[in-house]
């Protein structure tokens, strides 16, 4: 790989899009309830978006960096771990959590966080899924994303929406209760739950923390979330609903994911 070059970045058209759908998914005849449903509605889930954008971004030989993703790279898209694991050069976590210890994808695992890594400028990319918002000194972990990319490599960063309905709901819940509300909704681990700040939430903050440390935004992307009762059918259809009435009026949807790509000149 020509390290000099900038990495080239490939916003998910919807070819991709739906290699992503059938990665993820499953073939056709094997189609769940939920993909079916979601497809009927031409829509894609933020996490279908951010995986096709990170498999069309890594090429071959590249050196690659993720920040905070315990157990996982993708949750669920093992396949495209698989792939992409095997596809770069280079793939090293960075995170303080001991689940880190059981990520089978990554070949280097550091157990600190990413405001005290020193990536000595190695790296040509920088992913943080849904991590953001439990950072709670953006201005350093936005130097320390600058300090391990090299000139031209991009950061990615996939995170919620600080003024969105659940993010909101959120800052208010205990701890405990944010466990039970997560394993009812999404079957989520208490493991995998962790203390938000919600201090890196909004484009303009995002902008603001890159452009400090001579990174520019090259692509941002507004995702609507429809996957708050994905696990039951009505209501995941009454979300979709909801979605498509907010298109046709013009209005946005409230409950949405960002996703914005920073490259370093």
């Amino acid at each position: 790989m020509n390290t000099l070059a900038p990495v080239l970045l490939r916003l998910p058209d919807a070819n991709a899009l739906r290699q992503m759908f059938h990665l993820r998914y499953g073939e056709e005849s094997k189609l769940g309830w939920g993909p079916r449903l979601r497809r009927a509605y031409g829509y894609h889930t933020p996490d279908d978006v951010y995986e096709a954008l990170v498999a069309g971004t890594v090429a071959p030989g590249m050196a690659w960096l993720d920040v905070g993703c315990g157990r996982f790279l993708f949750p669920s898209n093992p396949r495209l771990a698989d792939a992409l694991a095997h596809r770069c050069a280079r793939l090293t976590g960075v995170d303080p959590d001991p689940t880190l210890q059981e990520n089978p994808w990554l070949h280097e695992k550091v157990g600190q966080g990413i405001d005290d890594y020193d990536g000595k400028g190695a790296f040509d990319l920088v992913t943080l899924r849904m991590v953001a918002e439990h950072i709670a000194d953006p201005e350093r972990c936005a130097f320390s994303i600058a300090r391990a990319l090299r000139s031209g490599g991009l950061a990615v960063v996939y995170t919620v929406s600080g003024w969105s309905p659940m993010p909101v709901l959120t800052r208010l819940a205990p701890m405990g209760l944010r466990h039970v509300v997560k394993s009812w909704l999404w079957g989520t681990a208490p493991k995998d739950t962790f203390p938000t700040c919600f201090r890196m939430n909004s484009r303009s903050v995002l902008q603001r923390l890159f452009a400090g440390v001579g990174m520019r935004e090259a692509a941002f992307l507004r995702l609507d979330d429809c996957r708050t009762f994905a696990r039951f059918r009505w209501l995941q259809e009454l979300e979709l609903r909801g979605m498509r009435a907010c298109r046709t009026i013009g209005l946005p949807y409230p409950e949405h994911c960002l996703l914005g790509v920073y490259r370093k000149d």
